[in-house]
């Protein structure tokens, strides 16, 4: 581990003696404040004789997600008691679900507008997040990933999933709803954690406001691919930093299509990238489809290229079209 990993860790453990010392003032009767205390200076010994995040029975490094959520451990999973081990299952079972009603419904139609989304974790849980709702006449979108895997990233992406929940009934404009949501990130999250996303609001009248937060370019398809630069630096880096936005007008058939990095940075048994242009020649023959068949396509594709290797990180493909005329009065 490295000293910057490790002066994170320390820095946590010596916040959580001072409440568990202010604790232990109020109530001494309390057996298991003593109890974490002496866990967490045992932890703080870990670190100065450098020691600390490795398993205390085969010495290798504790698993870092692992380690993220609960700065305490001494064992690696292949060394956690049966008992240990059941619970831990049982405690990603419930993450699991927990997460899985986090998501919005995976296709919908509403104020002239069709999206489809396809969200896959790597594990258990993921650190991948989407959402997908009615706003105001229009419809609010997200896609974004939290930096990390496993645990400790889908506790940052329910976290962040409140926030942008809780702005929303602010009906703040994009760019101050990014700002006010990089704040309350940035105030609640360890140092070392960021998330990239793509946001916007989409009008009846095909008009998009569209934040880039240091994510994966989005495409816009009409006659060609066409990626769209990011607009302002991932969340969580710099609390008072500025986001700006772009805006779009889409005409019936134009599509946008958001992914995370799960799907471009996917490596086949020869190490290729799957790769950002790969995915505009998969899209631009059928961008006029349905946006669920696209989601399929790209799914298939995608399988065609690993053929068989499998996926290392946690992948989601978000796709909104504007609806023809025709059919914008039943959506």
């Amino acid at each position: 581990m490295n000293e910057v990993q490790t002066g994170d860790f320390h820095l946590q453990l010596l916040d959580r003696r001072q409440k568990l010392e202010s604790a232990r003032a109020m109530r001494p009767d309390v057996s298991e404040v003593t109890r974490l205390l002496r866990e967490v200076d045992a932890a703080l010994e870990r670190i100065e004789t450098r020691t600390y995040g490795l398993c205390a029975v085969c010495h290798d490094p504790i698993e870092p997600d692992r380690l993220a959520a609960d700065p305490l451990l001494t064992f690696c999973l292949d060394h956690l008691s049966a008992e240990q081990k059941r619970a831990l299952q049982e405690d990603l079972d419930l993450a699991s679900r927990i997460q899985s009603t986090l998501l919005p419904e995976r296709h919908l139609r509403a104020a002239g507008w069709e999206a489809c989304y396809h969200y896959e974790p790597a594990g258990p849980v993921s650190g991948d997040f989407c959402d997908l709702l009615r706003s105001g006449a229009g419809l609010f979108f997200l896609t974004g990933d939290v930096s990390g895997k496993g645990v400790a990233s889908s506790l940052l992406m329910s976290q962040l999933h409140a926030i942008f929940r809780t702005l929303l009934s602010l009906q703040l404009p994009v760019r101050q709803l990014v700002e006010r949501a990089n704040r309350l990130f940035c105030a609640s999250s360890p140092p070392s954690s960021y998330a990239t996303l793509v946001c916007g609001e989409c009008s009846p009248a095909g008009d998009v406001e569209l934040c880039i937060a240091g994510h994966c370019p989005p495409l816009l398809l009409r006659d060609q691919a066409r990626p769209i630069d990011p607009t302002g630096l991932p969340l969580g880096l710099f609390c008072e930093a500025r986001y700006d936005t772009l805006r779009l007008h889409m005409d019936a058939g134009d599509t946008l299509v958001l992914y995370t990095d799960g799907l471009t940075e996917a490596r086949n048994r020869a190490g290729e990238e799957y790769g950002a242009e790969r995915l505009s020649r998969t899209l631009t023959p059928c961008r006029h489809s349905p946006p669920g068949d696209m989601v399929g396509k790209v799914l298939a594709e995608l399988a065609a290229f690993l053929a068989g290797s499998g996926k290392t990180d946690d992948l989601t493909v978000f796709i909104l079209q504007r609806l023809p005329a025709a059919v914008r009065g039943s959506a």
